[in-house]
């Protein structure tokens, strides 16, 4: 593991730094012990924190509100380039960003794992909040000292908060508030202060009337493929439709069960279109052939394919973020039924490098199976 690149206030490495560290699926339980915790720092403080969960990510958000120093550690590239709050906090010097690449080959374990250890050379102290003793974190904390535990896992509800949200209902000057501070990126912890709603009631709100969690993050996903055709620095590629999915109730046009992309390239003797489907999955299902590659759409794409005499390939991102997967594969249409029917052979079409720049040899080799 090593740093590839910074941006930001390298200075603040050089302060007494704290490191918050939490297991994913925290419980709403812990939020007020991390958000009490977070509005204790001031100024003088400084919290390294990474963004690859729900938790780790507003407490990211609450630091930057609360302009605390932050040192945000995130893998192979910085992707969140339009959030409010990290802007105004980069502009006032008040933050770090550190992109890591891990140098140890795959066999050498899990990339969150060696994160994880890595990072903690760094800090002073370290803060843990919901801590899973069969996760990637526990065993890190052995023997390691100035470790301050927000709540012990013993102590935490095996079920939601007694909290719960309430069925008062929200009137539309509070809906315009949270909306406001929504895409300013405030986080929940702010909003929460402000509308004074406990979290599960804000965060049901959010849902409610914004784009639904998966819609958000085939979005991501999208943008993130399309930035590997590098449409704006070279000319080899051109962009000619990104279908968006659209519906009203159970209305929704034909064009939803297409690819998102169509795009053309061209070299000094061919010029030709291909589609592109993305999908994105934190892990690969269990039951593969059912609910990776769903066989209603895997025909309704291989009609499309026929009709308008192109080629189509699935771009598939697995684990890590939508904006930044860990794993990328490049999969011919045609080559699904294999999949299907071996599972083994996916592990063909996977890119060595994630984020590296499609080359149309990629897409000729496919056209070619």
């Amino acid at each position: 593991m090593r740093i590839i690149s910074k941006i930001g206030n390298e200075d603040l490495l050089n302060r007494e730094k704290s490191l918050f560290l939490c297991s994913k699926h925290a419980p709403y339980s812990l939020y007020d012990k991390v958000f009490g915790w977070v509005d204790s720092l001031s100024s003088n403080d400084c919290v390294i924190c990474f963004n690859s969960s729900e938790l780790e990510d507003e407490v990211m958000r609450a630091l930057l509100v609360n302009r605390v120093p932050t040192i945000l550690v995130v893998m192979n590239r910085f992707t969140d380039k339009y959030n409010v709050q990290i802007e105004k906090a980069l502009t006032e010097e008040r933050m770090l960003i550190l992109v890591l690449q891990r140098d140890e080959p795959q066999g050498a374990g899990q990339t969150p794992r060696l994160r994880n250890r890595y990072v903690m050379q760094m800090a002073e102290n370290i803060v843990c909040g919901y801590i899973d003793k069969n996760g990637s974190i526990f065993p890190l904390l052995a023997g390691v000292q100035k470790i301050c535990y927000l709540e012990q896992e013993e102590m935490m509800m095996a079920t939601e908060p007694q909290n719960s949200p309430t069925h008062q209902r929200w009137t539309v000057w509070q809906d315009k508030i949270l909306l406001r501070m929504f895409y300013e990126d405030m986080g929940l912890h702010a909003i929460k202060k402000q509308l004074r709603r406990n979290y599960i009631s804000v965060r049901t709100r959010i849902k409610a009337i914004t784009l639904p969690e998966e819609v958000l993050k085939g979005r991501e996903f999208e943008d993130f493929v399309l930035e590997l055709f590098d449409l704006n620095e070279t000319k080899a590629y051109s962009l000619l439709e990104w279908r968006g999915d659209k519906s009203l109730g159970n209305i929704s046009p034909i064009s939803n069960k297409y690819p998102d992309f169509v795009l053309d390239y061209k070299d000094d003797r061919h010029k030709k279109k291909f589609a592109v489907e993305c999908k994105w999955r934190a892990s690969i299902p269990r039951r593969f052939s059912k609910q990776l590659f769903i066989p209603e759409q895997i025909v309704q794409y291989q009609e499309y394919a026929t009709e308008n005499a192109i080629d189509v390939f699935i771009l598939l991102g697995i684990g890590g973020e939508p904006s930044m997967p860990e794993e990328l594969y490049l999969i011919p249409l045609n080559s699904i039924s294999q999949i299907q029917s071996k599972p083994s052979l996916l592990k063909q079409y996977k890119r060595e490098v994630v984020d590296k720049w499609f080359s149309i040899e990629e897409f000729k080799e496919g056209m070619g199976r």
